[in-house]
């Protein structure tokens, strides 16, 4: 198979040449292939949500587990009434609030939907994207789409078209390239089936701003029992699972100001004393530590801005990958609103690598 790479200007995807791109990658997906593209989270791999065999093809192509449910991504109301039986009142809340965005919704799974989908369970994850790309492409293909990230499951999701053709070439049709994307991780994951509403996946939609709209919302904790639960009784997406690996091991460092720079710096040297080739996620705020000059070293950005490590933090794992490194180490920012969600998924890379 070859993957065709279809250019789109996400400031334009009206343009003729954008438009022909999307039209060119909606008629695949209608004919029941693959297409990976760009959100505002990471790129996807989206295949129609209505056909088992088209999505069998998205599992088949990540190598993906069959009890591993997927998210379908809708343009609006009239598609989401085709993917959920019901929408409750919490809900339609939190959908005026948060869509178009990162926000993804267990719904009670309308019966139109396969098995494969949601991994026979009896809830399915619905989000619309805000990327005018991912719009234009369901509007145009018509269809609901069940779009996963684009990589190889368990590795580091994609954030550029490369990303996604290191893993993927080959083995899907074709990529929407619209540059990188603009958060860099995963929705935020919400069951509101239950009472309180559960975020089982924290994201870019913090659980404090869910809050704000249904003030009796929590996050969901992963017991040990839960990560070692059998993969078909967890309750969502990202729960449990092994996630976002690089192919180097992953180092975390905890802690707070002067004291979690000494640890980082007390990692980096033991690293480099077993004589191994060190990648380093540096922030700005950890600049002045000594560090040898044979480590790889990516800039990750402002220690202060949540959003900036957000947006470039699998895009630093995967260049350190590419560098060579074999082992990574990574300061894990304050836990506070996104710094969550980084957290989550830095320490679902570490269980993995």
């Amino acid at each position: 198979m070859k993957t065709v790479r279809l250019r789109v200007d996400a400031q334009a995807p009206g343009s003729s040449e954008s438009a022909a791109s999307i039209a060119q990658a909606a008629e695949i997906l209608r004919r029941g292939g693959t297409v990976a593209f760009p959100t505002e989270t990471v790129y996807g791999l989206g295949a129609n949500a209505l056909r088992a065999e088209a999505v069998a093809k998205i599992f088949a192509a990540k190598q993906r587990p069959s009890w591993d449910p997927l998210i379908v991504h809708v343009d609006g109301p009239e598609m989401l009434a085709r993917v959920a039986a019901e929408v409750p009142g919490s809900a339609r809340r939190l959908i005026d609030a948060f869509w178009p965005g990162p926000l993804t919704l267990l719904l009670p799974r309308h019966a139109g939907i396969p098995d494969a989908v949601t991994a026979g369970r009896p809830r399915v994850g619905v989000r619309m994207p805000q990327h005018p790309v991912a719009h234009a492409l369901i509007r145009a293909a018509g269809l609901p789409l069940a779009a996963p990230s684009a990589n190889t499951f368990g590795r580091t999701s994609p954030t550029l078209a490369e990303h996604v053709l290191q893993d993927l070439d080959g083995r899907i049709d074709a990529i929407l390239d619209s540059g990188e994307t603009t958060h860099g991780l995963e929705s935020t994951v919400i069951d509101v089936c239950e009472e309180p509403c559960i975020v089982y996946r924290p994201g870019v939609i913090t659980l404090e701003q869910i809050q704000a709209v249904i003030p009796s919302a929590v996050m969901f904790f992963e017991a040990a029992t839960v990560q070692a639960a059998e993969p078909a009784s967890l309750p969502s997406p990202g729960v449990g699972i092994r996630h976002y690996a690089p192919r180097a091991r992953l180092v975390l460092v905890q802690g707070e100001g002067e004291s979690q720079k000494r640890a980082f710096l007390d990692a980096v040297r033991q690293a480099e004393a077993s004589h191994e080739r060190v990648g380093l996620m540096l922030p700005d705020a950890f600049e002045s530590a000594a560090i040898g000059e044979s480590a790889a070293v990516w800039r990750w950005g402002k220690w202060s801005d949540a959003g900036e490590l957000a947006q470039r933090l699998f895009a630093g794992l995967r260049w350190l990958d590419g560098a060579g490194a074999s082992v990574i180490v990574c300061p894990l920012p304050p836990a506070q609103g996104i710094g969550a969600a980084i957290g989550d998924r830095l320490r679902k890379a570490a269980r993995s690598s």
